[in-house]
């Protein structure tokens, strides 16, 4: 049954160990040691570089499933990274080599049964890997490029999101072969208890690590891919703007008179009488005007005068 507390900043540090043991492991992946005394929670994370809100964030939901990060914002994606590569690092430096030599010496290798169970689960490590390799190689540096504000071309997290599943259907099916038809006697059933008893918690630490980037890391890099587009549009129209400006700038004032005259449908005929100029001189100035501005229609050109402040929008017969 899980722990319904919902652990916040002020909380003592060691009391969310007391509380839950299996916590200790994460500790290491947020980069937390022990030796914390009595502090809280805050202040450990303070103390120790790690993002207070993102830590309480992961630790509510591993132990209750509370998902009250609404505010995905302030999540910090370094954070959430840095626990999540070193929790990588821990299950397959440790974890399973760790299991594969328990299971070994639980079982006598001579027999084909056992040597067979053997292959299962390095099927299984192997899923595993292949899994963790590829958010190594693609999802995590993916997501550093998004932090730099890098291009990042056609990928997204919603790539990774369809194809982001559980990989312990070889474990499930491991452990029933070894509950179901593994005989054993004395010393090797007390090892091969020990091992089920490892192997299980393996798997509920790997369906919470999948979880924690489902629930929490996909949703978060939902939220940062969203805001770069929304940065890029903005800039993209200040861009235009101060583009804009500057071919304003660019005009020549006679340039200007005649955009002027053209924004109040003046022809060019009535344009050449209005500025004492020839027809043929008021032709080369539109010319001159569409190849600077790139605007060759009537309304681009009022709208380009009124962003530009050559006339008064209220002036403009729209």
């Amino acid at each position: 049954m899980k722990n319904q507390k919902m652990y916040e900043a002020e909380d003592s540090m060691i009391s969310l160990i007391r509380d839950n043991y299996n916590l200790l492991q994460s500790l290491g992946s947020f980069g937390i040691n022990l030796g914390f005394g009595d502090k809280s929670v805050r202040e450990v994370c303070d103390e120790q570089g790690v993002d207070t809100y993102t830590y309480l964030a992961v630790v509510n939901f591993t132990i209750n499933g509370y998902r009250d990060v609404d505010d995905v914002s302030k999540l910090s994606i370094p954070t959430l990274m840095h626990y999540l590569k070193a929790s990588h690092e821990y299950f397959l430096g440790f974890q399973l080599p760790f299991i594969r030599k328990e299971l070994a010496e639980a079982l006598d290798e001579k027999d084909n049964l056992a040597r067979l169970i053997l292959k299962l689960y390095d099927d299984y490590a192997r899923s595993v890997r292949a899994h963790m390799k590829y958010e190594e190689k693609t999802v995590f540096p993916y997501v550093e490029a998004l932090l730099r504000n890098e291009p990042t071309g056609n990928y997204d997290i919603e790539t990774y999101s369809k194809h982001h599943g559980q990989t312990d259907v070889l474990l499930r099916e491991l452990k029933s072969i070894i509950i179901k038809y593994l005989p054993s006697d004395g010393l090797h059933n007390n090892q091969l208890s020990a091992c089920l008893y490892d192997i299980y918690n393996n798997e509920e630490w790997l369906s919470q690590h999948a979880e924690v980037e489902e629930s929490i890391f996909i949703p978060t890099i939902r939220w940062l891919e969203k805001k770069m587009k929304q940065n890029d549009v903005s800039a993209k129209i200040s861009s235009m703007i101060s583009q804009g400006g500057e071919n304003a700038d660019s005009l020549s004032e006679r340039e200007k008179d005649v955009v002027v005259s053209l924004v109040q449908g003046m022809s060019n005929k009535e344009i050449a009488d209005h500025l004492c100029i020839s027809v043929n001189t008021v032709i080369t100035h539109r010319r001159n005007i569409a190849r600077k501005l790139q605007i060759h229609s009537p309304a681009g050109l009022t709208i380009y005068a009124i962003v530009n402040h050559l006339v008064d929008i209220s002036s403009v017969k729209l």
